[in-house]
């Protein structure tokens, strides 16, 4: 009985990923914030691609953001190319989910040139005006349209139908 209590405590507190609708309340304040983009980060750690792919896309979003914070070179190119590819794998097991191709958008929009990471920035933003309406969740939605008002792939028009 002390076994199962035991790990039942250890699952609660050190086996358990974050809620989804908390990253995403997360993910949105850390625009320029290095603080709750590196708490973030961590409570990201233990997501794996075997989990939930929105999550992965989430972690790999932070880990490119992160690595603007890192000043190792090496490391923050690598932080970069992980997070990238857990965006990507992460969009390839789930082409269809619109939150995903949101998170996927951010990165691309925002990330440096020299980088080549923004060849899916009209597809995306495609995918994303077509399949809005479709949202049957009012947090997604929100989330949604709170990226797409902020966000300069989209023109004032565009805008205007969120």
């Amino acid at each position: 009985m002390k076994i199962l209590l035991s790990i039942s405590i250890f699952l609660t507190f050190f086996g358990t990923l974050p809620e989804l609708s908390k990253v995403r309340e997360e993910y949105i304040k850390v625009g320029g914030n290095k603080e709750v983009a590196l708490k973030l980060h961590e409570s990201l750690s233990e997501v794996t691609k075997k989990d939930n792919k929105v999550l992965v896309a989430y972690k790999g979003a932070i880990l490119a953001i992160v690595a603007k914070y890192t000043k190792d070179k090496n490391v923050r190119k690598e932080y970069f190319k992980e997070g990238a590819g857990l965006i990507e794998y992460a969009v390839a097991s789930q082409p269809n989910n619109i939150e995903i191709r949101v998170v996927r958008l951010s990165i691309q929009e925002n990330s440096p040139k020299f980088l080549k990471y923004q060849k899916n920035i009209l597809e995306d933003k495609q995918f994303i005006l077509e399949n809005y309406k479709n949202l049957d969740s009012k947090e997604i939605q929100n989330f949604v349209k709170s990226y797409v008002m902020q966000s300069e792939a989209f023109n004032i028009s565009e805008k205007g139908l969120f």
